[in-house]
This record gives structure tokens, C-alpha cells and sequence, in this order.
């Protein structure tokens, strides 16, 4: 490693050219703060120039690292850009607008500034030999337009389809120093080829720069991170791509170009484009979406958690440490592999499975799941079932949304499903539902129906940020509602979450029996009973539906007999149609309604393996009463109502044997219900047992022990 110090203008004297690897990312320096900076440098420099020659002493602007390529018969001298890149850029880009603003005003200086912009004579490839420095694909038409500004650049290739209009900023800098220029060698009497000739000397006398040249022995990677992971202001992706493309060195050039550059545009040079570095925001973080996509890749291949703050240094003591690629193109053919799962997750098309679950992942916020998800998109021995590997996931997360269970172990759970499908063999897609059928604690566990239809019909479940979770279940609930003999419409429109009765009630919905206001109602406990159950009743799923913004304004807290009708006429929707079954909203219609939608949302997110083996269904009508002598209590409107098991009969003091509890349930509230969910047995153990629960360890105990 040899080290030099030159001058911006010797950097480009004499017959070289510099040569941006593809992977080094693109010019990115901005007019605040770098070429503002830059710029304050150049004055300073002709300021003490003007005052003392003397004692004009160069001033430092940092490094660069460049390394000799070998070039053969009239190629000329070459040299690849190790890091520097953004200040090579901005120097030729500045002796750009010297020599434009120059030739604008016909001074002689144009033909000078042209020598250390071109190469002239003898070369084997004039159309790219000519530049003394030969960009990255991405900025390579904007900036040889401005070297060359009679060149065309169609023999460049077309500019990339997202970025046909983007104003490059190497072309925003080339006009800033044209600006500055202008205004620094124009007076009021015009171009002023003295002060031109003062700026072109402090270029060439007080502005220096320390060019590092490497040898044979040194090793640019190690180079390139001394200089840049400490304090630079370089991303994950940015150090990664450097590393991965550094160890690909030595493959040399064919055709003026580096052969690194082939790996290059294949595989990470749709990475760097606009898609990739919009900010995506997982939990409080918000950080580009190629940053997250690279933490997802190394947490799946490690099967570990990764943090994107420590993203670079694992990956590199993995690649070093492991070895697990053959060589750099297989493991540039990896990350291409997961950027492809990744940008359907991204892209959330309806019709593709991995783009639903990127949707739903955003609506129930778990990006945890990401690199399981990337694992079973890729792995061959698990992608043939990624659909149903990916309703699975669905399920169990929604399962426990709703039963109100923690995410906080999800990080952990899902990384640590990876290594046991890696490892497990058969199929992976039974490994997995056999896995997570198996939890047991809060945890983890997979609710079963008993347990997700008592939380989906007693739980309120529109409170904080849960409107995008609850209008991911009640759309998919609307497709599964339209028969065959509708049409295929897809739901364009903004939809909302209503409440059918409104959270503030008390003005348009009184409670029957209390529509006159007295004033000590509040105090009457019957009023105060209703009111609790019916506040209770305002944000269970029952009471919800979907409406357009405008019509929710329009009908928000209207009464029944006007909000129905309008909610009739101008929803089209099959969710909102069912509502004409119901000729009266109550708590008992918001109960009747939520178990409505549970069966049918029971048949888009599956229970556990425990609940369908075998193909038995879930709802057991022929499972007989609990033995004679069995004690049984339900609560309604305040009172308690008891009851016991003989010769198979529920027997109710003041009423006739009911030989069902539903039957029972409908003769004291005269209202439609699931006597299931209202009765309660007393167990052996002095505890009381919902008869729904009863009713189904009862089954499960007729198909014998699982073998998981």
C-alpha cells in the first residue's frame, strides 16, 4: 500500500482512467452539507491565495483507496475505485462546471479544464476509454452526458424503467458548482478571467487529496471498513454489498468493464433501486426496506435473532466463521432468492399468497415472522406447501389475536421453528402444524375453537390500534359469504369498521323498558345491569361490520329504524346484507350475529390438528347431556337461574324438563340462543365449567391421545 498526496487536478492529469465497481452505491453527496463544505474549502483556498501566496499550504479533503487493474495492448491505465468513489465524483463534476461556465464566456480555460475531464489519442475502446472516470450503470448516463454533453447516450443503454424521470444527483451538484462559479468569477463588469485563473490555482495548488494505492498483498475489504464503519454514514446494505462484492476481486475486466460488475447487475443491482430504499417502519423502527430484507435473509439462514444495528458485523463473522457458500455467486443467488419472496411481501397482490400474508403481516403487525415465511418460500423441501403453510401461520396468529394473547415470544418462536423444520424430516408441512398444535402456554399455544369462539363472542375487540386487524378479518369474512352465484367483485373502495349499534348509544338506542328518562335512572340497578351488558355488548365482534368512510359519517350514530334501511340501500356488501334476518338490534342480535360470523370465519382460519383429525367436525349435536345429578346454573338480566341433569332432561324449578340447553336458554330470555355458550356445570372439583367447554373435551376424548 502505497500512499501519495495529489491534487485534485494532478488526481486527473495524464492519460488513466477510474473505474466505479457496480455494487459501490450511487452518487449520493447532496448540496448541504457535502458540497456546501466542499465549497467552503475552495474559498478559503483562493482567499489565501489572493492574500499571501506564501503561505498557501495545501489543504487535506481525505482518501482514497484505488488498486491497479491489468489492462492489455492499447488499454489504457486502469484503476478500481475501493472507496473515494463520492469524492472522485464530485471533483470531476466541479472541473465540469469550470469548464462549462468557461466555455459559456470564451475563455481559454475550457480547452485546459477539457484535458482532465478526457482521455485524447491512442486507446482500444474511445467510448469508454475516453472518461477519465467510468461511473456506476445506475449514474453513468446522467454523468457522461455531462462530461460529454454532445455524447449520445442511447449507446448506454435505456435509463431503468422507475427511474426514467428522476433527476440524478450528480446533475443537481454539476449545477450547484455552475452556480457558485458563475457567481464568484462574474462581476459587474462581467467574466473576470483573473479571478477564473485563481479559482483554477487553488484547485491545483491548495487543495489536496491522499491517494492510497494498493499492492498485490493488501487486502481492500479490511481497507474499505477501517475507513467507513466507524463513523460513516454508511447502511447495512451498503457495507454488505461492499463486502460480498470486495472478496469477488481479482476476476479482472473484459471489454473495459470488471467481470465483478456481471454479478453485479444480476444480482444486487435490483437492489439498489428506488423500491428497495423506501423507508419501511416494523414496530418503532423505520429503516429501508433492502435493510430489513437482509436482516430478515441472515435471521433465516442462521436460524438466530438479528438485529438490523448489528446486521453487518453478524453476516460477515457468519460468512468467515461458516462458509456456507461455495463461492460468491452462490451466495449472491441466495439473497436474490430472498428479495424475491420479500418484494411479494412488499407488494401484497391480492391474488398471491405470500402478497396476503405481507398484507395481513402489516395488519396484525408481524414482521417476526418474516424470515419462517422466507424459509418455507425457498427451502425446496417446504415451498411445494407454502399456501397452506402460510394459512397456517395465518390461523394461529389470528387465533390469538383475538383470544387477546401475547406476541411478546414471537421473535423467538418463529426463528426457532426454522432450525426444527431444517432439521426434521418427512414433511415439513406436517412438522409445522404438528409443532404448533403441540403449545400449551399462554405463550405460544394455538387457541382452539372452544377458546377463540368464547373470546371472538365475550371479548370487545375494537379498541387501540386494531382497525386494520379487524378490517383484515371482516373483508376475508365478505369473500367467504359470497356464494358461486355471485359475481367475482374485488373491494375497491376505503372501507371502515362501524359499530351497527354506536359506542355513544344513550341518545338514539334506549334500552327497552327505560325509553322515558327519569331522573334517578342511573341509579336504578336494573337500568344500571342493562346499561353494563350492553356497553359490554358495543365492541364484540358481532356488533362490527364494514361501511364506506361516507356512508359511516352518514348513518354513524343514527337510530336503528334510519340507519338500517340507509345501510340496506347502499351497501352491497354480502356482510351487510345478512343484517336483514334482524328486525330488531339488541344485545341477544349482536350475540346471535357474532356466532354467525364465527362459523364462518371457524372455516377460513383452522383450529389446531387436536380439533380436525380425522376430519371430525368441531360441533358434536349428538353428544348427550352430562350425567343425572349434574348441578347447572345460567345468568340473564341479573338473575341466576338453576338447574340439574335428570334422566337426561334439564330440569328448571318452574318450568317443563328441556331436553336440550339451548332449549332452555330460549324459554327464559325468549330470545333466539346457543344454550351451549349461556349454562354452566358444576365440576368435580367444586369449579363451574361452560357446557361448551364440557361438551367438547367430551369429544376429544372419544379420538384417543394425539401422536405429535
Amino acid at each position: 500500500m502505497k500512499p501519495y498526496t495529489r491534487s485534485i487536478i494532478e488526481l486527473f492529469d495524464g492519460k488513466k482512467r477510474f473505474l466505479i465497481p457496480l455494487y459501490q452505491r450511487q452518487y449520493a453527496w447532496k448540496a448541504h452539507p457535502q458540497l456546501e463544505l466542499l465549497w467552503e474549502d475552495i474559498e478559503r483556498s483562493v482567499a489565501r491565495l489572493m492574500e499571501d501566496r506564501r503561505s498557501l499550504t495545501p489543504h487535506f479533503m481525505g482518501a482514497i483507496v484505488i488498486a491497479q487493474v491489468k489492462t492489455f495492448g492499447k488499454e489504457l491505465q486502469a484503476f478500481e475505485i475501493i472507496d473515494g468513489q463520492q469524492r472522485l465524483t464530485t471533483f470531476q463534476l466541479l472541473l465540469a462546471a469550470l469548464r462549462d461556465v468557461a466555455g459559456a464566456h470564451g475563455s481559454s480555460y475550457e480547452a485546459e479544464l477539457q484535458k482532465y475531464l478526457l482521455n485524447e489519442g491512442i486507446m482500444n475502446d474511445p467510448l469508454k476509454e475516453r472518461y477519465k472516470l467510468w461511473p456506476s450503470i445506475t449514474d453513468r448516463r446522467s454523468f457522461v452526458k455531462i462530461i460529454d454533453p454532445n455524447v449520445d447516450t442511447h449507446a448506454f443503454g435505456p435509463p431503468p424503467d422507475d427511474e426514467a424521470d428522476v433527476v440524478r444527483r450528480s446533475v443537481a451538484a454539476h449545477e450547484y458548482f455552475k452556480e457558485k462559479i458563475a457567481a464568484h468569477v462574474i462581476t459587474d463588469e462581467g467574466f473576470d478571467e483573473r479571478r477564473f485563473e485563481i479559482l483554477f490555482e487553488a484547485l491545483k495548488e491548495g487543495l489536496a487529496i491522499v491517494s492510497i494505492e494498493l499492492e498485490g498483498g493488501d487486502d481492500p475489504q479490511t481497507i474499505f471498513e477501517t475507513l467507513n464503519s466507524r463513523g460513516v454514514d454508511l447502511t447495512p446494505g451498503d457495507l454488505m454489498r461492499n463486502f460480498i462484492f470486495q472478496r469477488a476481486k481479482g476476476m479482472g475486466q473484459v471489454d473495459h468493464s470488471l467481470l465483478v460488475d456481471t454479478l453485479y447487475e444480476r444480482h444486487w443491482l435490483p437492489l439498489d433501486r428506488t423500491f428497495w430504499a423506501q423507508s419501511a417502519s416494523r414496530g418503532r423502527q423505520s429503516r429501508s426496506r433492502l435493510d430489513w430484507m437482509l436482516t430478515d435473509h441472515l435471521s433465516m439462514q442462521i436460524g438466530d435473532l438479528v438485529s438490523v444495528e448489528n446486521l453487518f458485523e453478524r453476516y460477515r463473522r457468519w460468512l468467515l466463521n461458516v462458509r456456507p457458500f461455495p463461492n460468491v455467486t452462490a451466495e449472491l443467488e441466495s439473497i436474490s432468492a430472498t428479495a424475491a419472496i420479500e418484494k411479494q411481501l412488499f407488494d401484497q397482490a391480492p391474488s398471491d399468497p405470500i402478497g396476503n400474508f405481507g398484507r395481513f403481516a402489516d395488519a396484525f403487525d408481524v414482521s417476526t415472522a418474516m424470515p419462517l415465511v422466507i424459509y418455507l418460500a425457498t427451502d425446496p423441501s417446504a415451498s411445494a406447501d407454502i399456501d397452506r403453510a402460510l394459512a397456517i401461520l395465518v390461523s394461529y396468529i389470528l387465533r390469538r389475536d383475538i383470544c387477546g394473547l401475547t406476541t411478546k415470544n414471537y421473535n423467538r418462536l418463529f426463528i426457532g421453528i426454522i432450525e426444527r423444520l431444517r432439521l426434521a424430516e418427512g414433511n415439513k408441512l406436517d412438522v409445522l402444524i404438528g409443532y404448533l398444535s403441540g403449545r400449551q402456554s399462554d405463550t405460544d399455544r394455538w387457541p382452539d375453537d372452544v377458546e377463540w369462539q368464547r373470546a371472538w363472542l365475550g371479548r370487545g375487540q375494537y379498541k387501540g390500534p386494531r382497525q386494520a386487524r379487524l378490517r383484515y378479518i371482516f373483508e376475508a369474512i365478505e369473500l367467504a359469504k359470497r356464494s358461486a352465484l355471485n359475481e367475482d367483485i374485488a373491494i375497491r373502495s376505503t372501507l371502515t369498521i362501524e359499530h351497527i349499534m354506536p359506542q355513544t348509544w344513550q341518545g338514539s338506542w334506549p334500552i327497552p323498558g327505560f325509553e322515558v328518562e327519569e331522573d334517578d335512572l342511573d341509579i336504578d340497578p336494573d337500568y344500571v345491569l342493562k346499561r353494563t351488558e350492553r356497553d359490554a355488548a358495543i365492541d364484540r365482534m358481532g356488533n362490527l361490520t364494514l361501511l364506506t368512510h361516507s356512508l359511516n359519517a352518514s348513518v354513524s350514530n343514527g337510530p336503528y329504524f334510519v340507519k338500517m334501511p340507509a345501510v340496506r340501500a347502499h351497501s352491497s356488501l354480502a356482510l351487510n346484507r345478512d343484517l336483514n334476518s334482524y328486525s330488531e338490534w339488541s344485545e341477544e342480535t349482536i350475540q346471535a350475529r357474532g356466532i354467525d360470523l364465527f362459523n364462518t370465519a371457524r372455516g377460513i382460519w383452522e383450529a389446531p390438528i387436536r380439533q380436525e383429525l380425522q376430519g371430525q367436525p368441531f360441533i358434536e349435536e349428538n353428544v348427550a347431556l352430562p350425567p343425572s345429578g349434574t348441578k347447572c346454573r345460567f345468568k340473564y338480566g341479573g338473575k341466576e337461574y338453576s338447574g340439574v341433569i335428570e334422566d337426561g332432561h334439564l330440569v328448571v324449578q318452574g318450568y317443563t324438563p328441556f331436553a336440550t340447553f339451548s332449549a332452555a336458554s330460549r324459554a327464559i330470555t325468549n330470545t333466539r340462543r346457543n344454550g351451549w355458550n349461556d349454562w354452566h356445570l358444576l365440576d368435580s372439583g367444586g369449579g363451574w365449567t361452560l357446557v361448551h367447554d364440557w361438551r367438547f373435551q367430551q369429544a376429544v376424548s372419544k379420538l384417543g391421545p394425539l401422536n405429535l
